[in-house]
């Protein structure tokens, strides 16, 4: 992911490091560096979006900070099938479920 044009901090070092980014886990000077990158690199400013959105939403359901990694996998895997046009977000609310493949939902 990337949007084509240079930055002082790439994108895959941000994107590596995202997670400790949102969870405040680094040094003052990184965050203050990928606060900028954000701000030049909407793809990567998406990512954190979606990144923070997940977060919360499972923070809010399962009232716990730590995302057990096969509900985020399986969220993650619908955002980008909704993404990439195979699966449509009201088939899926409509039918109840979030690991329905998007052929069986219709």
């Amino acid at each position: 992911m990337s949007c084509g044009e240079p930055h002082e901090t790439d994108c895959s070092e941000v994107l590596d490091h995202l997670y400790e980014f949102l969870d405040h886990e680094m040094p003052e000077g990184d965050c203050t560096k990928f606060e900028v990158h954000f701000e030049e690199c909407s793809p990567c400013l998406e990512k954190y979006g979606l990144e923070q959105a997940v977060k919360k939403l499972v923070k809010r359901c399962c009232g716990q900070d730590d995302v057990p990694a096969d509900l985020r996998s399986k969220v993650m895997g619908r955002i980008d099938l909704i993404r990439s046009g195979q699966a449509v977000p009201e088939q899926d609310v409509a039918m109840g479920g979030a690991d329905r493949p998007a052929a069986a939902a219709e």
